[in-house]
């Protein structure tokens, strides 16, 4: 038995969120196009007989404009230490930036083996995958490369082999059937959120939080409540959207992922609030799970 723990590290929107669901083979982080998707630090657990990947997905790495963005780096950062590898994962499709030597720096402080994972392979040229990959061996020493697309899902059991060569223990952290660590209030209020990201533009996604505050399981249904936070009443506004069209759209579309991920009929409430600059509030911020690291 081979086991251990994999931290995903890498600027916003470079597609982490995508690869730990092919990894995973479910959808267990959600995803979009725009950058900070990822919130919380995420769990997958990939099984095989005689292995078990416990994958952590970390907040996309960025220049934080928040109190909250500052503790989302920090999060990320605090997830290269004490684990058997990390995987940084770069955008292939973009030429090397800041952002990734900034990463990169950083990266120097860690014990572990850093496997650069180049994704969105199925975007470029062999060619230009190959200058790609020249880049940034140049500025680290990394342990491994593997080229990948996630939501393709090239290369993947490549990169699962790879992995197995780094993996130090020898115990099972999870249930043979288990996919995740998160708790089921918790992705549910992640769907609820990505249809946001889906559906809305400019600012709003990234004022806009959710938590499930109800969650009651009778034989033919369960019913669940959603509060919707948002940081002024202008987005409040736009989220309900007229006559109440957008928040309707969303609780349609949120609960059919919801009854699939359930296996259940699910009636969905959903309540928008409004609390004033809550990316800032130091309680409101721990009440909502995203805890400092220091």
């Amino acid at each position: 038995m081979k086991s251990g723990f994999v931290s995903l590290i890498g600027r916003p929107n470079v597609g982490k969120s995508t690869l730990l669901n092919t990894l995973i083979n479910a959808k267990i982080a959600i995803t979009s196009n725009r950058a900070q998707t990822t919130r919380n630090i995420i769990q997958g657990v990939y099984n095989e007989t005689d292995t078990q990947i416990v994958f952590v997905d970390t907040p996309g790495i960025h220049k934080p404009e928040t109190k909250l963005g500052r503790i989302l780096n920090k999060q990320s950062f605090s997830l290269t230490q004490d684990v058997d590898a990390i995987l940084f994962v770069v955008d292939a499709s973009m030429h090397l930036g800041s952002g990734d030597k900034y990463i990169m720096e950083a990266l120097k402080n860690t014990n572990s083996p850093v496997l650069l994972v180049l994704n969105k392979i199925d975007k470029i040229s062999d060619e230009q995958l190959l200058l790609t990959i020249e880049a940034y061996k140049d500025l680290y020493p990394f342990a491994e490369v593997v080229p990948v697309s996630g939501l393709k899902k090239d290369n993947i059991e490549v990169l699962v082999q790879v992995i197995k060569k780094y993996l130090k223990d020898d115990v099972k952290y999870f249930d043979d059937d288990a996919i995740t660590s998160n708790s089921i209030y918790f992705m549910i209020s992640e769907l609820v959120r990505e249809k946001f990201l889906h559906l809305t533009i400019e600012e709003v996604p990234h004022s806009i939080t959710c938590v499930t505050t109800k969650f009651e399981e009778k034989d033919a249904i369960i019913n669940i409540s959603v509060d919707i936070i948002v940081d002024r009443d202008s987005i409040k506004k736009i989220v309900i959207g007229k006559k109440g069209a957008l928040l309707k759209k969303v609780g349609t579309l949120a609960r059919n992922d919801i009854e699939q991920m359930l296996h259940k009929k699910v009636y969905l409430e959903l309540y928008v609030k409004t609390i004033k600059k809550w990316r800032e509030k130091d309680k409101m911020l721990q009440e909502l799970g995203f805890n400092e690291f220091e």
